[in-house]
């Protein structure tokens, strides 16, 4: 969904404003400091995060690039700050320093286009070429869609990393950053999947968010009334199927434990979801990793995510639940190469009778993945291997 200049002014925040001072503040004292760190790497996720590919990139450094100077970028109060001080320096997320760092690092590498001080005044500085700085995107999943905000008069990125040649092809062709940006390295998670204990009847229920309900503006007028959570289509399609008594009956006969943990951006909402089975877990951040459960579950049910992905990339089975895929594509991400139907790692269903045909016929062959998917897997994953980490810090090297 494009949005308006007016639109985005939405969602600035008072906070954001402040973050103009500190940059004020910042500026003299990094042209000082650089001179000391002249080739520092400053790396993050999400602020309040290490579990993406920015951390998994920065446990490699430590471990095997030690005299990389690296600093991680987060906020000291997350419940993942003492994971990452483990490993070496952090800074505290929107700090002074933080804004000191960003300003004086040689590479600034981030799995989210908003990874840095402040997402709003770094992208006036970036995209308006205040500042001229060396700025990595590890990427946040495989891109399928079209997303134009991460087209290059949108970031101004100096590498951008995908995964498979198919995507690398598609956002080098479509997204407009200069030859040679875009580079097929694979994401840094990616080699930590080869190593997984699958707890056998263990189904992973994990659906994407909905922008236009996550952070409201008046553009999400046009998709549907989201005053009130519980009528949105997202609540509604989502409870009903997890209050369905067929599905209940499915989990019961066969043994089941479906984990429902939805996308980080619509995990606020989960007090509205009142469950009634002893076989459905509610899964709630931090208490639970999104990789750990990818690992461990030998079943995935999601809709639009990305993270299909990650599970496909482990050979597992999956199927996609899309009974809201209208509004999806009018609200957030248009379609680009990826075509469910035809490219997919698993069925597509629309509604929950046949999601529920699906899931049951899956625990029937206990979750083995059919051939037909596997040979996607072949096709589609032309980088599979644990050398992901080591060939973005070779590229980065190369900047």
């Amino acid at each position: 969904m494009a949005e308006t200049f007016f639109q985005k002014l939405q969602r600035v925040r008072p906070a954001d404003i402040g973050h103009i001072f500190k940059f004020l503040l910042a500026l003299p004292c990094s042209l000082i400091y650089r001179r000391r760190r002249k080739n520092l790497w400053l790396i993050c996720d999400n602020e309040n995060e290490a579990r993406d590919n920015g951390y998994h990139l920065y446990k490699y450094i430590r471990a095997q690039h030690p005299e990389t100077d690296a600093v991680y970028a987060i906020n000291k109060h997350s419940p993942d700050y003492s994971r990452v001080r483990n490993l070496g320096e952090t800074v505290h997320y929107g700090s002074l320093r933080h804004w000191i760092y960003y300003l004086s690092a040689k590479y600034n590498i981030s799995s989210q286009k908003g990874g840095k001080p402040n997402a709003a005044v770094c992208y006036v500085l970036e995209v308006r070429g205040i500042i001229k700085n060396t700025r990595i995107f590890l990427q946040h999943g495989i891109i399928k869609d079209d997303m134009p905000w991460l087209y290059y008069n949108e970031t101004r990125m100096r590498m951008f990393v995908c995964s498979t040649y198919r995507e690398w092809k598609y956002v080098s062709e479509k997204y407009g950053y200069p030859d040679g940006w875009v580079k097929e390295l694979g994401i840094c998670r990616l080699d930590n999947l080869h190593d997984m204990k699958v707890v056998p009847r263990q189904v992973l229920l994990m659906p994407t968010w909905r922008s236009w309900i996550a952070t409201p503006t008046s553009a999400s007028d046009e998709i549907e009334d989201v005053s009130e959570f519980t009528k949105t289509n997202y609540y509604r399609g989502w409870s009903s199927f997890l209050n369905n008594k067929r599905l209940h009956d499915i989990l019961k006969e066969n043994d089941l434990h479906m984990i429902f943990y939805p996308h980080r951006d619509m995990q606020s909402f989960l007090e509205y979801f009142d469950i009634e089975s002893d076989n459905i877990t509610v899964a709630k951040w931090p208490e639970y990793d999104v990789q750990e459960l990818l690992k461990s579950s030998a079943y995935l049910i999601t809709d639009y995510s990305s993270i299909a992905m990650d599970f496909a990339y482990m050979k597992k089975r999956l199927m996609y639940y899309q009974f809201d895929y209208e509004d999806f594509r009018k609200g957030q991400y248009p379609e680009g190469y990826f075509s469910y139907e035809k490219d997919g790692f698993g069925p597509v269903c629309y509604d929950a009778d046949a999601a529920l045909e699906e899931l049951e016929r899956a625990a029937h062959e206990d979750f083995v993945n059919p051939q037909e998917y596997l040979s996607k897997h072949d096709g589609f994953f032309d980088l599979y291997d644990m050398n992901n980490c080591k060939r973005n810090y070779e590229a980065i090297c190369d900047c």
